[in-house]
């Protein structure tokens, strides 16, 4: 059986929204990877990795874009649960290893690869600064910063409120701001 067309190989109707998925993900790939590098910690593989597996996910259907944000919101939502997703399984790996008297390091990817790549003195006491924030802190100014995101539609990726959104964005800048003053000891 042939598939017509807006349906799948099972001859279900696909949405025009998913029907124009596979052509919008290239458009999109270099600030999708900026943003799973940022959910990774600056772990390139790891990053890659994360990348692969959230467009699988969309690809396969197991994440449908239904249009109720924009596309980009929506998949830089589906590459945060995916790096959520692998650090968990990570974790519960290592915990079992651990359990097992296996050994302790188990699971730990070593140093971070970002670290040798670093050029100048202000961009790793910038990435220092950072690494210092709390998650959703160093995730929020990603989006807004690296991503031209509104803080809105950052709140709609890391699924929390606008408010709580916004929080996190003003208290990351504020701290930011005090870490890299003049004068301050680096961070």
């Amino acid at each position: 059986m042939t598939a017509e067309p807006g349906q799948d190989s099972r001859g279900e109707t696909r949405s025009r929204a998913e029907a124009g998925l596979e052509k919008e993900l290239p458009r999109h790939h270099q600030a999708s990877f900026g943003w799973a590098l940022s959910c990774c910690r600056g772990d390139e593989a790891e990053a890659a990795d994360v990348l692969q597996d959230a467009y699988l996910k969309l690809l396969d259907g197991r994440a449908r874009f239904e249009g109720r944000s924009s596309l980009r919101t929506f998949l830089f939502g589906v590459i945060r649960r995916t790096a959520q997703e692998r650090r968990r399984r990570r974790r519960l790996r290592w915990a079992a290893a651990w359990a097992a008297g296996g050994d302790s390091r188990a699971g730990e990817d070593g140093e971070d690869p970002s670290h040798a790549v670093l050029r100048s003195e202000e961009s790793a006491r910038v990435t220092t600064a950072l690494g210092r924030l709390s998650t959703r802190q160093r995730q929020v100014l990603h989006l807004v910063f690296y991503q031209n995101m509104t803080i809105e539609e950052a709140a709609t990726v890391m699924g929390t409120s606008v408010g709580t959104a916004r929080t996190h964005y003003e208290r990351g800048k504020k701290r930011l701001r005090g870490m890299l003053a003049p004068g301050e000891p680096g961070p």
